[in-house]
């Protein structure tokens, strides 16, 4: 495991960085810094990269400095959770020029309490008033609303802001999302319990993420998702469902549908059915 000072964490692209980001989600510079222009960026960045936690699943090296996040996503291929997905879309908006603050965030903090503070990264965008960007919630937004308390729905999924008792804000995520909500504050920012959540989220086997394969990709009306061998398409009306049944299967899958370039794919699904096996003794 890596970690990053929070200076590193605040870096921004070098001008050949965000040209190469751009290319890779098919954007070109924006020429006005609005909010047609960020909702623009949001919505490529989620359909050009998976939303995935393998490193954590298998035991790889992880980091949250976006310049990690730069190589792995950008130059190999890959996707990433929410340290890297907001990370990286950060990191690329400041260079562009945008106002952003990370915020420590906690996924699910209503039900496991203030130690879900830092498992999550989400960002704030000062424009004409302030807006939640959040791109690394995997099944969540796919543009970024005002930062306000209210209801929210895009492509027919159903969110919301609401207050909290005790003066946080509550991101709550659709019916049927992977994550019921997360906590925020939109001053808070908070680099060393992100770095200290890290080391539980990719180590501890309590985590959700070592213990089960989790993959989200976006589509134009809904997202496709892979929990350990099932992968589920959903849309706001409808969920279909079927099974990874080889390796050959996954490794398909893990290119065709996710457009991840695993090398190691055997080992993946070798790890899945293991974790099969224990829920079944």
């Amino acid at each position: 495991m890596t970690s990053a000072s929070s200076s590193q964490n605040g870096m921004t692209l070098t001008s050949g960085q965000l040209d190469a980001y751009l290319a890779r989600i098919g954007v070109d510079r924006p020429v006005s810094l609005d909010c047609e222009s960020l909702s623009r960026l949001h919505r490529a960045h989620l359909m050009a990269f998976t939303w995935e936690a393998l490193d954590a699943f298998m035991g790889w090296p992880s980091s949250i400095a976006p310049s990690v996040a730069f190589a792995k996503m950008v130059e190999s291929e890959r996707g990433g959770w929410c340290y890297e997905m907001n990370g990286l879309f950060g990191a690329a908006l400041t260079a562009l020029g945008f106002r952003v603050t990370r915020l420590c965030g906690g996924v699910n903090r209503e039900m496991i309490g203030d130690a879900a503070i830092g498992n999550h990264l989400t960002l704030r965008v000062d424009l004409d008033r302030p807006y939640l960007a959040e791109v690394g919630l995997a099944d969540a937004i796919v543009e970024p609303v005002p930062l306000a308390v209210g209801p929210i729905s895009q492509r027919g999924f159903d969110f919301s802001i609401s207050p909290t008792d005790d003066g946080w804000l509550r991101f709550n995520n659709h019916t049927n999302g992977l994550a019921h909500s997360f906590d925020f504050r939109p001053d808070h920012s908070d680099e060393s319990a992100i770095a200290a959540t890290l080391g539980w989220l990719t180590q501890d086997p309590g985590s959700p993420f070592t213990n089960a394969l989790a993959i989200l990709r976006h589509t134009s009306d809904g997202y496709v998702a892979l929990k350990n061998d099932c992968l589920r398409s959903v849309t706001a009306d409808k969920i279909s469902e079927q099974r990874i049944t080889s390796a050959d299967h996954l490794a398909d899958t893990f290119n065709t549908i996710f457009k991840l370039n695993i090398p190691k794919s055997d080992l993946v699904w070798e790890k899945v059915q293991m974790v099969a096996r224990s829920e079944t003794t």
